[in-house]
């Protein structure tokens, strides 16, 4: 997907070796299809990480834009994941005018904070939607309706906007 223009690879660590990749534009061009198959995919192939899988709770967010969220939903969320390695990863989530934008980057004028480690998201947006140890501050009402809309329910039923 790099060769074809669709990612960038940067390495942020050399031992052990890790890589992000980013979506380019020509990639973010595609999130309406993303959306569309993380819909399916929620409503017919969801099952649990196996202990040894590896888990980008990240791609979550990164498929969330296009997601139609309540009109009457609006404000900015950071969301932190503690990686397995200790990384902390930030997104913001920004919902306006009955749609959803993500970025990769911490809001501190954020309205809500959703926080937690991997193994915490996977609970909280899996069909039992366990949000018991996610650390949740700032606008509950917000951070809440997000996390409603990520749910694989609401995404299996999402239209896109």
């Amino acid at each position: 997907m790099v060769a074809d223009g669709l990612l960038t690879r940067q390495r942020y660590r050399e031992v052990p070796p890790r890589v992000d990749y980013e979506l380019t534009e020509r990639a973010r061009d595609l999130l309406p299809v993303i959306g569309a198959l993380a819909r399916w995919g929620s409503q017919w192939a969801w099952s649990p990480p196996r202990p040894d899988e590896a888990i980008d709770i990240g791609a979550v967010f990164r498929s969330s834009p296009g997601l139609a969220v309540p009109a009457s939903v609006s404000g900015v969320v950071e969301i932190t994941a503690e990686r397995r390695d200790g990384q902390l990863k930030r997104y913001v989530l920004t919902a306006a005018g009955g749609t959803l934008t993500y970025e990769e980057r911490s809001a501190p004028d954020a309205d809500a904070r959703i926080a937690g480690a991997e193994r915490a998201w996977v609970e909280a947006l899996g069909p039992d939607q366990d949000r018991g140890e996610l650390e949740l501050s700032g606008d509950a009402r917000l951070a809440n309706a997000l996390l409603d809309v990520l749910s694989p329910v609401a995404v299996a039923e999402a239209q896109v906007a």
